[in-house]
């Protein structure tokens, strides 16, 4: 329950960031207010509940435009929009909200906007006339929008942090694709591939928000992201490659297995191992892994994720699908002559490039 709570709030927070992101209406307006030196609390959600909790003040209920919200503004009390942040109305209204409700803010604007916020579960837009500063107030959730210069500056630290990672993940996949066709994988291999995609899978989600606020100036960065992260999502196949599955454990419950590893446990592989259903003492494993196949067969660029799937479910290991024969390849569903001899020469191709690779390193 405490988690689907969580889920809902991160959901409502997007939203919200979405509704005020640079390319707006609500942002131009907001940009303006901050520009004239002014202040603002603009509330949007249900209006029935938003009007119940405030007083006074004028009924406009009219189209959303950041000229007239900007000098709305202009005036003392809150500004009410609908649920969709398209339609004023009110303006100028007294908020009455529940004072035992907890708040740590010392402003009166934003004590009042963080506990109308928590009272009624609606979106509260605080414009600080002192700070110059915009703070969001969804739910319990408290955010303060950055400005975009700022924001792209941590975008682009952030990219740059992840690149090194795409680098180190690449030379720590291309080593275990060796030692795979070489079928002498040990479970520091696996380990230290799962440690670079997931901390490089982590700092993505850093990034991701970044984007969000920035809504419209976001598309350069979000299109360097979403390159970046082609190496990464090819990398969780290891996982699916080498998960352990006792006690009936499904290759989801092993991602979320991992994703419940915390930061600082990331750093120390047995933790991974451990993830993985592995034992926590890598040196207790002296034996060699084999893979499933999932992200070699992947690589091969030639096979449906469907077809993948069969010839797993089949021969159950990547060694026993190089060594079957194109006669046995040909009873998987999905797979006649043609392709089962192209899966052979792909195989080999690639096994031959990575020796190569391997001889020039």
């Amino acid at each position: 329950m405490a988690r689907k709570s969580r889920q809902k709030n991160k959901a409502a927070l997007r939203d919200a960031l979405l509704m005020v992101s640079p390319g707006t209406e609500l942002r131009e307006a907001i940009a303006a207010i901050i520009q004239s030196r002014n202040g603002a609390l603009i509330c949007i959600g249900d209006t029935k509940r938003l009007a119940d909790t405030s007083e006074g003040g004028v009924e406009i209920d009219t189209e959303v435009t950041p000229q007239l919200l900007y000098e709305v503004a202009k005036m003392d009390g809150a500004i009410i929009l609908n649920e969709d942040g398209t339609r004023i109305m009110y303006a100028n209204r007294f908020i009455k909200t529940d004072s035992s409700i907890p708040t740590d803010e010392t402003g009166t604007r934003h004590r009042a906007a963080e506990r109308l916020a928590k009272q009624t579960g609606c979106i509260v837009v605080a414009v600080s006339e002192r700070r110059s500063t915009v703070t969001l107030y969804v739910h319990d959730a408290k955010h303060i929008l950055d400005s975009i210069s700022t924001l792209l500056n941590k975008s682009m630290q952030a990219l740059n942090t992840l690149e090194k990672y795409v680098r180190a993940l690449d030379q720590a996949t291309t080593e275990l694709s060796t030692r795979e066709f070489e079928d002498v994988v040990t479970i520091f291999d696996v380990c230290k591939a799962v440690q670079r995609s997931e901390m490089g899978t982590r700092i993505a989600r850093e990034i991701e928000p970044f984007i969000l606020e920035l809504g419209s100036e976001g598309r350069l960065v979000d299109m360097q992201l979403q390159e970046l992260l082609i190496p990464f999502e090819e990398a969780q196949l290891v996982v699916k490659d080498y998960y352990r599955e006792k006690g009936g454990i499904k290759y989801d419950q092993a991602l979320e297995r991992m994703a419940e590893v915390s930061a600082e446990e990331l750093l120390e592989l047995s933790n991974i191992s451990n993830a993985l259903g592995y034992s926590a003492n890598l040196k207790s494993i002296d034996t060699y892994l084999s893979p499933r196949g999932y992200r070699i067969l992947t690589q091969t660029r030639r096979l449906t994720p469907q077809i993948i799937e069969n010839l797993v479910q089949k021969f159950g290991s990547l060694q026993q699908i190089m060594r079957a024969p194109k006669e046995e390849l040909c009873t998987v569903d999905g797979i006649g002559e043609v392709l089962a001899e192209r899966i052979r020469l792909s195989l080999n191709s690639l096994r031959n490039q990575l020796a190569m690779d391997r001889v020039r390193r």
